[in-house]
């Protein structure tokens, strides 16, 4: 019998896709002045996610925290991190998300572990309706510290910063939060470039 998971409370290349579906979700929805972005950093041992509320060029922090796996089979991991992560999107329905691609691990089975939870994450996040974009961990760490070699305790202190927290997120919900602020900063400047066409239809879920 598994553990029930601790829940903490608190890709490149997307490019002209994104611009396109971001814009077609604008003109769609009627509360798009205010976006809500779950943000998350996968792990087959933990996961973090964060929330945000995006108004124009504003970020407001609404929560955040770290999904703890319990020891045992990777496929029952997988199944809490889809279950809890899909339960979030119920709580505080974020319309996009923005998940952090696997840039490397200590050995090829560490790797593959990570994909798959990776995999799990983006899978809630799609079958939920979200629309998903994905960064490499060095366009996160730029886009919140302005180096894409900065360190975990410098993510941690912007991310205090740039939210107005009164002290720093724990290292994985930061991470989540990061990347939250680096797709609502990429997808501000792609609507001020999107062009008002509506010949191309928009696709909810991973752009692809």
């Amino acid at each position: 019998m598994h553990n029930k998971p601790l829940i903490c409370a608190p890709r490149a290349g997307i490019g002209a896709k994104l611009k396109i579906a971001l814009s077609a979700h604008t003109k769609n929805n009627k509360a798009a002045a205010m976006t809500i972005i779950l943000g998350v950093d996968p792990g087959s041992q933990k996961t973090g996610f964060g929330l945000i509320e995006v108004t124009a060029n504003r970020h407001r922090y609404i929560t955040s925290g770290v999904i703890r796996l319990p020891t045992g089979a990777l496929p029952a991991r997988l199944d809490i991190i889809f279950k809890s992560l899909s339960s979030i999107i119920a709580e505080y329905s974020p319309a996009e998300a923005a998940v952090e691609e696997v840039f490397m691990a200590k050995s090829a089975g560490s790797a593959l572990k990570l994909g798959q939870a990776r995999g799990a994450a983006v899978v809630a996040c799609v079958s939920n309706g979200l629309i998903v974009a994905e960064y490499t961990a060095r366009q996160i760490k730029k886009a919140v510290v302005g180096t894409g070699a900065a360190n975990k305790d410098q993510v941690q202190h912007m991310v205090k910063i740039l939210l107005k927290l009164p002290a720093a997120p724990q290292e994985d919900a930061a991470d989540a939060l990061a990347a939250a602020i680096c797709h609502a900063n990429s997808r501000q400047g792609l609507l001020t470039m999107a062009a008002p066409s509506g010949a191309t239809r928009m696709r909810r879920g991973r752009l692809t």
